[in-house]
């Protein structure tokens, strides 16, 4: 097995871990593919292919990580839901990892943003209304940047079918 091959592999499950990390907030996402793309382009033995795989795929990471942003961020400004609303969800997401297996990141930030929310309110109809629409705006945006995510590493696989033929 030679150096692009194991280069190749290497960056394939890079990738494939980048897109998992575009669901799963503790794995690192968006960030790993534009990495991995870089890295293949560099050391992958593609030549040319490789660097037009690399700027076609950071299109794709770019776009998918500025939509997530701004989807996200102009939802949670509609329903003026303050960061730190947001800050306390995510580190009530971070000790529920530890606390329930699994699921414990989405239920642990979902109750200390509906917390947050309460006591920033003192209304629970309204810290659920606007803790469900924070919800829905990382849902939307994570759901947008995944199929970005999936779109750049469909353009390594084809970079890697085209740099084999050739």
């Amino acid at each position: 097995m030679n150096s692009e091959t194991v280069v190749s592999i290497l960056c394939g499950l890079a990738i494939l871990v980048g897109v998992a990390g575009t669901i799963i907030p503790v794995l690192p996402g968006s960030f790993l593919i534009g990495l991995s793309l870089l890295a293949w382009a560099i050391w992958g033995g593609a030549g040319t292919t490789g660097w037009v795989v690399f700027a076609v795929g950071m299109v794709f990471v770019l776009a998918g990580m500025a939509a997530s942003a701004v989807l996200t961020g102009r939802k949670l400004r509609q329903h003026s839901i303050p960061n730190r609303s947001v800050a306390v969800g995510l580190a009530a997401g971070v000790a529920g990892m530890f606390i329930i297996p699994v699921v414990g990141l989405f239920v642990g930030f979902a109750a200390g943003l509906l917390l947050s929310e309460f006591l920033r309110t003192r209304n629970l109809g309204t810290a659920t209304s606007t803790s469900w629409a924070a919800l829905k705006a990382t849902g939307l945006g994570m759901l947008v940047e995944f199929g970005l995510a999936c779109l750049a590493a469909s353009t390594w696989v084809i970079g890697l079918w085209v740099a084999a033929a050739t």
